[in-house]
């Protein structure tokens, strides 16, 4: 099968249009398609086909490494192993300009086949698995298996296309270009049954509904979660959000939480942290916790030289150290980088080896940072100061509202706040006084609870913050958080409400923390030291209310967690992996150019031995095929200088004598090509049906003559 005239010049102008490479493209495409203009023909054997592969994949090896060091990657090659996470930022760069230069990559394959005699390319030239087979059925003395030819026309035109679909331009003139090149390859094969009209009308309408289709995937995606985002929430991850967070105060039923695993840890100097924080918020709402202009607030952080060190605290002093691995789940509208909240633990002063492409915070110590989906990253951390900005600092910002913010309390629960401090007798008790006693009342007067009962009917001003503190007194984390929060500063303590997760579950050398592991708590600011401090009313047995509805499954579900976080260090480039595949890139290189060039040199001393006068056996010189050859030329069937033997058979069935014989013909003609270029040749099976096949033929046309 064929391609279409021009079909493939074609798909080449429209690869260079698209990614940059006109003159290549143009250049390219008039090679190709000089070759239905060209007679002259090449006898190329299946090992000549084996070097030009050979050399193409030599060409694909040494544009992945040039794209690698080229595209933002280390200004020298040396630094990809002395710090490997340097390599994950150029990853995506890099597989785009790889795949914008496989047309050119692979060029010299396809023409090969195009000025050769052979109208198809040998399956054994690609496929290593195939050659085996081959070689051991000569060796056991089986029949080879049958010979199968590739036409690389095909594949070779759906890669300039996908080659083309790194575009820069954000139009729609790749969409249709594809649709035009895709309806010209598929004209040739159309169905015969349908008429002309319903083929074009039917394509029309698949070119309609892509379109339409990619332009509002993304769009219906979106209205369907905004429509009933409850029903998509247990299938991903429940992600912080620097500007609001959702609680589930006051929803009925049981508050349900996964295990699955959403971060990794491992200590490498001191304790691991008890905490990991990914934001705090100062504005409460029922059931929604505020941050007051979030975007205005972040600051962009500077990495240190070597672009994956980040200072948070220059001055800090750290006393331990853990690795951190976790993913980014959001996406950035501004850039489509994966984006996310980094949750880390309370007083962390710096992070070594994050391979992100933006760091930011804000003044209430949430991180933000868009780089790959998965981050692997050192935290650095130890008890004094935080990122986060004091309660009464910075009143130049036009959202700065003074101790409004950090001491703030809804009216709506004002008497419920008022007549817990009026039971615990708390005016005239010193700060620590206070928090002692409001965490003693949590502790025991409170019972940890994810099953919320529908409330009995109540006045108007209950709110089910107040039920819980005046009523049920059950409730999970986010109740005892903004209970805490609200009754400090309505004792003047400034306070704030965190969300991130709690530390301790161990798991091999490490901890792992499961989506269960979600926790809310408090933050409370210390005078004397100027500094704010954790500050968990939750009662301890939390975490093991939260073990005992673990699923059956979960260990199964863990080792899926485990395959998915390992194939993300694959993908993201956070595994050493790369670093090996460089060190293996040299020899296969090496390799591959010796077996061109000592091949070659074996011919050159075949055809000196030749020019010699030493003996050089011709391989398939007694080929019983070429008397069917002479027998044709014998009947008036003579081949023209530069028609392949293929086409002349097929010519030569015209013949009402040889008519009968056109399929053996085919078969005899795949032996004696195997025969005269295979370097396998023919085993002693095989060898026979060529003798007895050639036979019966000649038999069959003297008969017919």
């Amino acid at each position: 099968m064929k391609t279409p005239p021009l079909l493939l010049g074609a798909a080449l102008l429209f690869w260079g249009w698209q990614s940059g490479f006109l003159v290549a493209g143009a250049v390219m495409g008039v090679v190709l398609e000089s070759a239905r203009l060209i007679k002259a023909r090449w006898e190329f054997s299946d090992e000549d086909f084996n070097h030009v592969w050979m050399l193409c994949s030599v060409l694909f090896l040494s544009a992945a490494v040039y794209a690698f060091t080229a595209n933002e990657g280390p200004s020298r090659f040396s630094h990809v192993f002395q710090n490997p996470a340097l390599a994950n930022q150029s990853g995506a760069r890099t597989a785009t300009a790889l795949f914008r230069w496989l047309p050119m990559i692979f060029f010299l394959f396809v023409a090969a086949q195009a000025y050769s005699a052979r109208e198809e390319i040998p399956w054994s030239t690609i496929s290593r698995i195939s050659r085996w087979r081959w070689k051991q059925a000569g060796k056991n003395g089986q029949p080879s298996p049958p010979g199968r030819g590739v036409n690389a026309a095909f594949p070779y035109f759906a890669l300039c296309l996908f080659a083309a679909s790194t575009h820069p331009s954000e139009n729609s003139l790749y969409f249709w270009g594809l649709a035009l090149l895709l309806a010209w390859a598929l004209w040739p094969q159309r169905s015969r049954r349908f008429g002309l009209v319903t083929w074009v009308g039917t394509l029309a309408l698949a070119m309609l509904l892509g379109y339409v289709g990619q332009q509002n995937f993304g769009r219906l995606q979106n209205y369907i979660m905004n429509l009933e985002p409850d029903l998509f929430s247990r299938f991903v991850r429940r992600r912080s959000d620097p500007a609001c967070s959702t609680t589930s105060i006051g929803s009925i039923g049981r508050l349900k939480q996964s295990g699955r695993i959403v971060i990794r840890l491992k200590p490498e100097i001191g304790n691991p942290p008890t905490y990991l924080r990914e934001a705090s918020y100062r504005s409460f709402r029922s059931p929604f916790w505020y941050e007051s202009m979030p975007q205005l607030d972040f600051e962009s952080l500077q990495s240190e030289t070597n672009g994956t060190t980040w200072m948070l605290l220059p001055d800090k002093t750290n006393t331990a150290k853990v690795q951190i691995a976790c993913y980014l789940q959001s996406v950035s509208p501004e850039t489509r980088n994966p984006a996310g909240l980094l949750p880390l633990p309370e007083g962390c002063g710096g992070l070594e080896n994050l391979p992100v492409f933006l760091l930011r915070k804000n003044s209430v110590g949430a991180v933000l940072a868009e780089g790959p989906g998965l981050v692997i990253f050192e935290a650095s951390f130890g008890p004094g100061a935080t990122i986060d900005a004091p309660p009464d600092v910075n009143p130049a910002t036009p959202y700065y509202r003074s101790l409004r913010l950090d001491g703030s309390v809804s009216r709506a629960e004002e008497p419920a706040l008022d007549r817990v401090i009026s039971g615990l007798q708390l005016e005239g008790k010193s700060n620590d006084q206070k928090l002692q006693i409001i965490n003693g009342f949590f502790q025991t007067q409170f019972t940890y609870s994810t099953w919320q009962e529908k409330p009995p009917p109540a006045s108007t001003d209950e709110t089910p913050l107040s039920r819980f503190l005046l009523h049920t007194r059950r409730g999970h984390c986010e109740y005892f958080a903004t209970a805490t929060v609200l009754l400090l500063r309505r004792l003047q303590i400034p306070a704030r409400y965190a969300v991130g997760y709690v530390v301790h579950e161990p798991a091999s050398h490490g901890y792992v923390v499961r989506q269960r592991d979600a926790h809310a708590w408090c933050l409370v600011w210390d005078d004397r030291t100027h500094t704010w401090q954790d500050f968990d009313t939750t009662p301890a047995s939390w975490a093991g209310e939260e073990s005992k509805r673990a699923s059956p499954w979960q260990r199964l579900s863990d080792f899926w967690s485990w395959m998915r976080f390992e194939f993300s260090k694959l993908r993201w480039g956070q595994t050493h992996l790369r670093r090996y595949l460089l060190l293996l890139l040299a020899p296969m290189l090496g390799f591959l150019l010796y077996r061109i060039i000592f091949r070659r040199k074996r011919k050159r001393e075949h055809h000196k031995n030749a020019a010699a006068g030493a003996p050089v056996p011709w391989p398939g010189r007694d080929s019983e095929f070429y008397l069917i050859e002479r027998k044709l030329e014998d009947r008036g069937v003579l081949r023209r200088p530069d028609e392949p033997l293929s086409a002349w058979l097929r010519r030569a069935a015209l013949d009402p004598a040889v008519a009968e014989v056109g399929r053996p013909l085919q078969a005899l003609l795949r032996l004696h090509y195997r025969y005269r270029f295979d370097p396998h040749s023919l085993n002693s099976a095989d060898r026979e049906a060529l003798r007895r096949g050639t036979e019966r033929v000649l038999e069959t046309i003297v008969r017919k003559n």
